[in-house]
């Protein structure tokens, strides 16, 4: 029988040096972020019953969860998502709280990807939930911060905005089955548009249908209203394009329009959000790094209905961008190698400890004789080497 104890799963990586120092870099700048808008950091467990998501709302197949068995046989996973854990700690722990609640998050979900397609199973994501309350306030304050956030940590990225009950406006006008909807949901959301054809060619000629087909060619800047005018059918489409437009020119007049882009074919993964979604993305990595939108309808799965928006960033892919571009922190190099001669280890260390409170970055030396220390600080570009003995002796190297 082959034995795996030399590489990762599928699906996940080790972290090195550089990675560490700038993903812990990236979670920080997030923190701070949502520490300066009022939101509290929580954590959810790593194990979650399986009934946590399996429910209508949520759109984890369970195919795609990591699933196992607790002591007594009950049937648990480990977490494939933040929000909908977050949605129980609120309605059970939280829900004496005065509203809204502010939360933000740094934790791993955990997701049997199929194929993985350059996608990592193990994703740390760090994220926002702003909870009992709704309405164009809040939706501002939750978009503003997430360009906020991915502000700190990249320049190049744009915020993509749709809105959830246009799509599910369209599809109410087709005489189609949910299977069928679903199956147009998917080719949308895939870019196929070949699939997508072939769906909608077996359908009867309506207005309905060509809204459907051309919906994901409606992308692009303010224009786009005037084009899905045309596509309104009934009073909530008219609101929901209307309401997209609104909330569209607020951002551009907090000068964020160059980060802004209207597109009406987003029709996110998750089935529970209802109404503004919205993805960034940033150069050089295909897939998103942000997405978010309102799911005013999930907290109900937990008998406490609320409204609810927030958004999770995808730690991992901002982490690769920047190294990717050389715009990781560095890993900060030794300056001083202590090295104590027979008899002399105590005294060593002690010599560090006064270096180190002199704010020098220091490395003790663990080889015996004072030639391996000189050619250990060589081989690691260590400038500088202190033998400890009755007296302290400096080393500086080339």
């Amino acid at each position: 029988m082959k034995k795996y104890y030399k590489i990762t799963p599928e699906g996940t990586k080790d972290f090195l040096f550089e990675e560490c120092i700038t993903r812990r870099s990236v979670e920080r700048k997030l923190a701070e972020v949502f520490t300066a808008h009022s939101y509290h950091e929580v954590m959810t467990p790593g194990l979650e019953f399986f009934d946590v998501f399996h429910f209508d709302a949520s759109e984890i197949g369970q195919e795609l969860m990591y699933k196992m068995t607790d002591k007594r046989g009950r049937l648990v996973v480990m977490r494939p998502d933040s929000t909908v854990p977050i949605a129980r700690m609120t309605a059970t722990r939280l829900q004496n709280q005065p509203k809204p609640i502010r939360l933000y998050y740094t934790q791993p979900v955990y997701r049997n990807t199929p194929g993985l397609g350059g996608k990592s199973d193990e994703v740390m994501q760090s994220g926002i939930e702003l909870i009992g309350v709704n309405g164009l306030r809040a939706d501002l304050e939750v978009i503003v911060t997430a360009i906020e956030a991915l502000s700190k940590c990249v320049s190049d990225f744009r915020i993509e905005l749709g809105h959830a009950g246009f799509f599910k406006a369209i599809a109410a006008q087709l005489p189609v089955t949910e299977d069928v909807i679903e199956d147009i949901r998917l080719s949308i959301e895939a870019k196929n548009y070949p699939l997508l054809d072939t769906i909608l060619d077996r359908l009867e000629p309506s207005k309905a249908v060509d809204a459907m087909r051309n919906l994901p060619r409606l992308f692009g800047g303010r224009e786009v209203f005037a084009e899905a005018e045309a596509y309104c059918m009934d009073e909530q489409s008219t609101a929901t394009l209307s309401y997209l437009k609104k909330l569209f020119d607020d951002l551009c007049e907090l000068n964020l329009g160059d980060k802004m882009m209207v597109d009406l074919g987003l029709v996110q993964r998750n089935d529970y959000y209802t109404d503004i979604v919205f993805s960034a993305y940033v150069e050089d990595f295909g897939d998103a790094v942000l997405t978010g939108g309102r799911y005013d309808n999930l907290l109900e799965s937990f008998d406490a209905p609320m409204p609810a928006i927030g958004f999770a960033i995808n730690v991992d892919a901002v982490t690769q961008v920047l190294l990717e571009h050389g715009r990781g922190p560095k890993a900060p190099s030794v300056e001083i190698l202590v090295h104590g001669d027979p008899g002399y280890e105590i005294k060593a260390l002690r010599h560090m400890s006064d270096m180190v409170e002199f704010g020098n970055r220091c490395e003790n030396s663990v080889l015996e004789t004072r030639e391996d220390a000189l050619r250990y600080a060589r081989d690691k570009k260590i400038p500088r080497v202190d033998f400890v003995g009755d007296q302290i002796e400096t080393k500086t190297l080339d």
